[in-house]
C-alpha cells in the first residue's frame, strides 16, 4: 500500500470527549483542567453534529455563567475520513493546527486526527520495511532462518552496536517516548544476548527516563545454527557491553564551536 492510500480513519482518535452548546463555561473549564486530549472540546448537538470547538484560550476572561455556544469557535478546518493521511498532514502543517476534527458528509463528528497520528502512521509503515531488510541481511549472511516478533525488551539487557549518540537527538527521542510516538527498536536475540541494531537514541532516551522496558521488533537467531554474529563482533571490538558504554556527544559544547558574546 502506498502512503497516499493510507486513510485518516485508519489512524484518527475515535474516543473523543465532547460538550454540548448549552453547557456552562465553568463546567468546561473544570473538564479542561482535569485533562483534555486536544486542549479543548468539540461542541456537538444531540445527533453528534459538529457545531464548533471551545479551547482554554477561548475561555480566557469569560464569565463562568455564559454558555459554550456564546464563546465557541464556529469556523473550523475539518477533514473527511477518506482523506489520505499525507494530505491531512499537509493541512495540519499549512494551517498551524495541532489536530483536525474528522466529520462525515452530514457533518457528524467521527473523531480527531492529530499531528501525532500522522507521525504514528509513518512510523508504522517505515519500521516494518527496516525490519524486513535486516532480516534478509541476516538470512543471507548466515544462511539461516530468522524469526520476527514484536514485544517489549529489557532496556538494561541491550548490547549496543554503536559507540556514540548525539545529545540534541536524544532530547527529541525523550519527547517521543513520553508522547507514545517512538518507533520500536530493532534488536537481535541471540541465545542469552540481545543486540541493539536500530534505535540507539531511543534506547538511550528510555534509559535516561528510567524505563525498564521498551517496545521492539525482535529478530531471533539461534546460536546452534550461527556460530557468531557480525553484530557480536562489532560490539566486542568496540568494548560495548551495555548502554552505559555509549557516549553522548553534545557537539554544541565542542571546543571547535565558537559562541558569540552578547553586547554589554
Amino acid at each position: 500500500m502506498e502512503f497516499e492510500e493510507v486513510r485518516v480513519d485508519e489512524y484518527m482518535t475515535t474516543d473523543v470527549a465532547t460538550v454540548g452548546p448549552d453547557a456552562w463555561v465553568t463546567d468546561v473549564v473544570d473538564r479542561i483542567k482535569e485533562g483534555s486530549q486536544f486542549d479543548g472540546l468539540p461542541v456537538v448537538d444531540a445527533d453528534d453534529q459538529l457545531l464548533g470547538f471551545v479551547s482554554a484560550i477561548d475561555l480566557l476572561e469569560i464569565y463562568g455563567d455564559e454558555s459554550v455556544e456564546e464563546v465557541m469557535r464556529r469556523e473550523l478546518v475539518v477533514v473527511r475520513p477518506e482523506m489520505s493521511v499525507k494530505n491531512a498532514a499537509r493541512v495540519i502543517f499549512r494551517t498551524g493546527h495541532q489536530f483536525l476534527p474528522v466529520v462525515d458528509e452530514d457533518g457528524e463528528l467521527l473523531g480527531m486526527f492529530s499531528n501525532g497520528d500522522a507521525v504514528r502512521s509513518q512510523i508504522e509503515r517505515t519500521t516494518p520495511s527496516k525490519v524486513q531488510s535486516t532480516r534478509q541481511l541476516l538470512e543471507r549472511q548466515h544462511e539461516t532462518s530468522v524469526g520476527v516478533d514484536e514485544r517489549e525488551v529489557a532496556v538494561d539487557a541491550l548490547i549496543p552496536t554503536q559507540r556514540e549518540v548525539y545529545a540534541d537527538e536524544l532530547e527529541g527521542r525523550k519527547y517521543e517516548l513520553k508522547n507514545d510516538l517512538a518507533e520500536p527498536l530493532i534488536v537481535v536475540s541471540y541465545g542469552s544476548k540481545t543486540f541493539l541494531i536500530d534505535g540507539h537514541h531511543r534506547a538511550m532516551a528510555a534509559r535516561s527516563l528510567d524505563l525498564d522496558r521498551t517496545s521492539a521488533y525482535v529478530l531471533t537467531v539461534s546460536p546452534d545454527e550461527v556460530e557468531e554474529l557480525g553484530f557480536e563482533t562489532v560490539a566486542r571490538r568496540g568494548g560495548l557491553d551495555s548502554l552505559a558504554d555509549v557516549d553522548v556527544n553534545d557537539y554544541v559544547q565542542h571546543p571547535l564551536i565558537e559562541k558569540t558574546e552578547p553586547d554589554r
